[in-house]
């Protein structure tokens, strides 16, 4: 039998930990949440050798052990044990090699607590660029634990860390244990005094719990005890803090001298300085961000034209021949038009959703996305908020939720709560298929130059037409939201990498499979309530229409199909669906809105992609388009009012998108600012602003073009 051991996997950030958790547990990982925290926390076994299974847990990036953001107590608790859920056994040190001085503060902290640690050297080949030479057998020595160098971009050395992992579990490495702060000196009596409560812990475990009991997991009593040893011996955190850290930099300094050859910083200049010069430019910083974006957006429409087409032609392929087959009735129909058709709304869009995040991790493997924070920061502040603020944004483009989550980062309250405001108006990625949809319905597929699309082009200006607003909104409400609070922005630029091809696919795999799995059951449940809502109506209503429909097929034998389609429209208009629609009509008729639309908007707020599967199944039901309209965007753009003109004009669907754009439709983002906010109040500011933009600027394109 195995034996399992429960791993940290800690560094600093961008010291390359997750590409090394990627590569050491492969696609056996699971992601959920730490208790109380809206924190993710990566976890994954590993096969260390015959007899070791490893469950790593991938805590969040830190600096040091002295936390401040949410996601460094979140691993500062484990580490200190504090934490109810995870109790690691060992840690693996991931340490940047290319930036050792300040890498070597955590890490001589984390070994000063006295657990078993493994330190994996990452960036060698970036140190050897720099013209940095380790000494690691010298380093090994200096810091007393084993050290192993790795890179796991290209899996070199992943063998020669689990045998060193292996042999620091089985206990065969007898290296020195390090002391790197005389930790007795900074407050002996009140460490001694705490040791007799906690007699197992070292004097620098004493000293975190002086710093930091009131959150740590003891009783009353035990947090009465050291309250009172603070007291008594006139305990200062800060001044101890700052002794610890003037102390390590001085045994820092030593050990880089004895280990660690550096060349002349001004004899070289690096690749990534000569980029920087010119992506963070003040001007071409931006004109290069707009033309990256610009090739994103047309790369989705571009590439993802092909495999679309190719799954709407199986799904009607499918229709039509499962219309064949079985026998008419209820159930058939609901098969093709409940079932059928709200599974096609799904798998019609995981082509580009799968081709947008692939896009997106290419720019974030490079490091790009660091540089779009960084160059945004002038413009963020000027709107109440800081470069921080870009992080959170830019995840909400794939999705508000954990984007609002990673807002916790944030330390300035106020910037924290603005970003969680405006976060929403960012083009989620369940706004893509709307989108997508929409375009293709009134925007014509036109190319210029021979490779910009005009489709591509709107769908680009979705995208900045939502983050402009935000950045107005944001505007607007820093005059309402009060704070004294002062926040700095300090950002660590990563080094341009080559992207990692494997990291890509799994990435879009991910995706694809969330939005399928998650988003299609929500799809499909609608999808299906929706076809009872439009087939069932008032039992007298019903009664009536089939009676009146059946004497018109007897009277005029000829005209079944014709009387047929009249009837199934009827019944639509008149079923609950059709009532609930037209009874919001006179509301969202100024925006261009038929009864049907309006459907469409009640049931997307539940998830804002159910739109597709709601007009595929409400067309599919009521067969408005004519009989060669086998897709949905033929039945959409075939789809008349009662006065024959057509429902989706070019002010329509831009009225509509525009809708989509800036409206609050998600309950779950609603639920997660309440709980962000620990509060109603501002997430129903949030909806009533959004609701109400949305409408005013919809009216407005509508009125405009119509």
């Amino acid at each position: 039998m195995k034996k399992t051991i429960n791993i940290a996997l800690v560094g600093n950030p961008n010291a390359g930990k997750t590409s090394l958790f990627n590569e050491l547990t492969g696609l056996h990982q699971k992601v959920g949440n730490f208790p109380g925290v809206t924190v993710d926390k990566k976890m994954g076994v590993c096969t260390i050798s015959d007899n070791i299974q490893a469950n790593f847990i991938d805590l969040p990036g830190t600096y040091s052990l002295y936390p401040k953001r949410a996601d460094e107590w979140v691993a500062y608790k484990v580490l200190l044990q504090q934490d109810e859920t995870i109790k690691p056994e060992m840690i693996l040190l991931v340490v940047d090699a290319s930036n050792l001085r300040r890498n070597l503060l955590f890490c001589t902290q984390i070994i000063d607590l006295k657990m078993p640690v493994v330190v994996a050297l990452t960036m060698m080949d970036l140190a050897k660029e720099k013209g940095i030479k380790i000494d690691i057998p010298g380093l090994e020595i200096e810091l007393g634990v084993p050290i192993v160098a790795v890179n796991p971009r290209k899996q070199k050395g992943i063998e020669g860390l689990k045998k060193t992992l292996e042999n620091s579990i089985t206990n065969k490495d007898h290296l020195p244990s390090a002391e790197f702060i005389y930790s007795s000196m900074l407050a002996p009596k009140a460490i001694d005094e705490t040791k007799q409560i906690f007699p197992e812990y070292n004097n620098y475990k004493a000293i975190h719990y002086l710093i930091n009991y009131e959150h740590f997991l003891l009783s009353n009593q035990e947090k009465e005890n050291i309250a009172q040893i603070v007291t008594h011996n006139k305990f200062n955190a800060t001044k101890t803090q700052a002794e610890e850290i003037m102390q390590r930099y001085a045994r820092i300094k030593h050990v880089m001298h004895q280990t660690v050859v550096e060349s002349d910083p001004l004899k070289k200049s690096l690749l990534t300085e000569k980029l920087d010069a010119i992506l963070l430019h003040r001007l071409w910083g931006f004109v290069i961000l707009l033309t990256v974006l610009f090739f994103l957006f047309q790369s989705v429409f571009w590439m993802a034209k092909y495999p679309m087409n190719f799954i709407e032609w199986i799904f009607s392929m499918l229709s039509q021949q499962f219309s064949n087959i079985l026998p008419i009735g209820w159930f058939s129909d609901l098969f093709i038009n409940g079932f059928l058709a709200g599974l096609s709304g799904i798998m019609i869009f995981v082509p580009q959703i799968m081709i947008l995040f692939g896009l997106i991790t290419l720019l974030e493997d490079s490091g790009y996305m660091a540089r779009i924070s960084f160059l945004t920061d002038r413009i963020m502040r000027k709107s109440g908020l800081n470069g921080k603020s870009v992080m959170p944004m830019i995840s909400g483009f794939a999705c508000a939720v954990p984007a609002i989550m990673s807002a916790r980062n944030i330390e300035n309250k106020k910037e924290r709560l603005l970003t969680i405001m405006i976060t929403p108006l960012m083009s989620c990625s369940a706004r893509l298929p709307v989108y997508t949809i929409l375009i293709a319905l009134v925007i014509p597929s036109k190319i210029y130059l021979g490779f910009i699309s005009l489709q591509g082009l709107v769908m680009m200006a979705l995208y900045v037409f939502g983050t402009a607003m935000a950045m107005l909104v944001a505007w607007v409400m820093k005059w309402f939201i009060k704070s004294t609070e002062r926040s700095f922005f300090i950002l660590e630029l990563p080094t341009y990498r080559s992207p990692r091809w494997k990291n890509m696919f799994y990435t879009m795999y991910e995706k694809a499979r969330i939005f399928v799995v998650d988003a299609g059951k929500v799809i499909m449940i609608i999808s299906l309530l929706l076809w009872c809502l439009s087939n069932f109506g008032p039992a007298k209503k019903m009664e009536s229409i089939h009676q009146s429909y059946a004497l018109q097929l007897k009277q005029h034998p000829s005209d079944s199909i014709q009387i047929a389609h009249e009837e199934k429209t009827a019944i639509l208009q008149h079923s609950f669906a059709g009532m609930l629609g037209q009874s919001i009509e006179p509301a969202i008729a100024p925006l261009g809105y038929d009864w049907k639309i309006g459907i469409a908007l009640i049931t997307s707020f539940a998830a804002r992609e159910v739109f597709v599967g709601t007009m595929a199944t409400l067309y599919s039901v009521g067969e408005d388009a004519d009989e060669n309209s086998t897709t949905l965007r033929d039945k959409m753009s075939a789809a008349k009012r009662e006065d024959g003109s057509k429902v989706y004009t070019l002010a329509t669907g831009l009225s509509l998108l525009i809708f989509y754009v800036l409206a609050m439709q998600c309950m779950s983002t609603i639920a997660v600012v309440k709980r962000e906010t620990k509060s109603w109040k501002w997430p129903m500011i949030q909806l009533a602003y959004m609701t109400g933009l949305a409408y005013l600027c919809s009216f407005i394109v509508f009125q405009l073009l119509k």
